[in-house]
């Protein structure tokens, strides 16, 4: 089993700040988080500086995908108990990770001296890092729609199960007629093969697009269910780690190419406080 360390790490300077991208799903069971932490390996071994934030914070599932028994959680932090540097996790080949915790459902119940304090300490952290990863929950409770809103960019994972079409649906729905967010990035997971990738891309955009007028939605491409992708979630490490031949191995490394074109498109003009503002409630956010 993997160990896990804290992370001492050096800031360098990074232009227009870490492009920060919720990865959520309407629905439980997609692979949402095994979808993470594959793509944040991809990204770092691609030169990429990544920091993963496992904002499903009463289940934290991700320690699970990297194999790792975090010590000290982001609700040691909140207490101001402990830097968010000295809770960081270095997981595998160098990505960090911003542990959940048990017991804090709304970081929006914070008082205002715990928001200044961690905003402070995310803050402290932009400088380090090129790509954030949002770990949110899945559904469309208040929390994970917050941690949407607060994104720059929101990656969809669906699978080809009508449940999960259905709830993707009304996971965007809530968030461009109440958010006002209209762009979005759609990633087929647990698929057949690309037709069935495209296909789960497709048929969601088409409907999309006759009912709801103004919304775009990028392709990111398709994750194929392999053996070897049940296998490493067996051995509680991630397949681009200890299958790096397998198939579904090569498309994490082709949706990390995919991502890191956003990362370079979009970094000029990045805001590096934003997504730490508005987590905290300090500013408003506009899109």
């Amino acid at each position: 089993m993997r160990r896990q360390s804290t992370t001492s790490l050096t800031p360098t300077p990074r232009g227009g700040g870490p492009l920060v991208l919720a990865v959520t799903s309407g629905k439980g069971g997609v692979g949402k988080t095994n979808v993470v932490g594959n793509l944040a390996i991809a990204c770092q071994r691609m030169g990429k500086k990544v920091l993963i934030f496992d904002a499903d914070l009463g289940l934290a599932n991700l320690d699970v995908i990297f194999g790792l028994h975090p010590k000290h959680t982001i609700e040691e932090t909140i207490r101001g108990e402990r830097s968010l540097s000295e809770i960081l996790v270095k997981g595998p080949e160098g990505v960090a990770i911003i542990p959940a915790c048990s017991g804090v459902q709304e970081l929006a119940d914070l008082t205002e001296g715990q928001k200044m304090n961690l905003l402070n300490e995310f803050e402290a952290l932009d400088p380090m890092f090129d790509i954030v990863l949002v770990d949110t929950g899945a559904g469309i409770s208040s929390n994970v729609i917050f941690f949407n809103v607060a994104a720059e960019e929101r990656i969809i994972v669906v699978t080809p199960e009508p449940t999960s079409m259905t709830d993707a649906y009304a996971l965007i729905k809530i968030l461009f007629y109440q958010q006002k967010m209209n762009h979005f990035i759609l990633l087929s997971n647990m698929v057949k093969d690309e037709n069935q990738g495209k296909g789960v891309y497709d048929n969601l955009s088409r409907v999309i697009g006759k009912f709801m007028k103004g919304v775009s939605i990028d392709y990111a491409g398709y994750i194929p269910w392999d053996e070897f992708l049940q296998k490493a979630v067996n051995r509680r490490e991630p397949v681009i780690t200890c299958y790096p031949d397998g198939s579904s191995s090569r498309r994490f490394r082709a949706l990390a190419e995919f991502i890191i074109q956003q990362v370079d498109m979009r970094l000029s003009r990045a805001t590096p406080k934003l997504f730490w503002q508005t987590l905290m409630g300090t500013t408003t956010v506009t899109k």
